[in-house]
């Protein structure tokens, strides 16, 4: 899965990432994202425009929206079944911007987790492959736009700390992603795969990552 992630990345390096997009708002450096806060994403509504949506994806039909806070990821191989997902695979596709990120290893059945920061090797940004929704409460005009990130299999670097790993996009794919035309899964789903294992490198950090109120710096300090 996917829990916590980074974006310390300045607006500058984000924009060569993806030319042309539009940054609004002064984005300050965040060392440990957690679920439920508000996140940097640019949705396929053709405006090439990053936004903050609730990470925690709120399907349009729920009835409460703390069913957001049990759907922060959505595995690969069931999107295209899963009620909550299906419409949002097709229709609803974002980019959550980030340029690092946490897992967990156990250290056998009963001993403590291991946190490690993974990220490139370039230590530039990237994106994961996420899904949007707007959901709006019954006599409410607001509406809460939230998002989820998709994990797939982890690559052959990452299998020793975990048995997923969010699924990251090449850049030559985002063009396809943020399509804002309806796509079939069949049109998708060769996208959701492990990011290169040669390009990536992970270590072990202290468990100040735990916390989501610790978000400095010295989170993603080695251990």
């Amino acid at each position: 899965m996917c829990g916590r992630y980074t974006l310390t990345a300045p607006s500058e390096s984000l924009a060569e990432m993806l030319p042309g997009l539009e940054i609004t708002d002064e984005i300050s450096p965040r060392y440990n994202i957690a679920p439920t806060q508000e996140v940097a994403v640019v949705p396929n509504n053709g405006e090439n425009r990053m936004e903050y949506f609730r990470w925690g994806l709120i399907p349009s039909w729920a009835k409460d929206p703390k069913i957001g806070n049990r759907m922060i990821n959505a595995r690969s191989e069931t999107l295209a079944e899963k009620p909550s997902f299906r419409t949002a695979y097709k229709r609803r596709r974002c980019l959550v911007l980030a340029d690092g990120y946490y897992e967990w290893r156990a250290e056998g059945r009963r001993g403590p987790k291991t946190p490690y920061y993974i990220r490139m090797e370039s230590e530039k940004p990237f994106a994961f492959a996420g899904l949007w929704e707007s959901w709006r409460q019954a006599g409410d005009d607001t509406s809460l736009q939230s998002c989820t990130i998709i994990t797939c299999p982890p690559n052959e670097r990452l299998e020793r700390i975990h048995d997923r790993m969010p699924v990251i996009l090449e850049a030559a794919e985002y063009d396809v992603w943020l399509s804002p035309e309806e796509q079939a899964p069949a049109e998708l789903n060769h996208l959701l795969k492990p990011y290169p294992a040669e390009e990536m490198t992970a270590y072990p950090v202290t468990r100040l990552v735990n916390q989501p109120k610790n978000d400095s710096p010295e989170c993603i300090l080695p251990a």
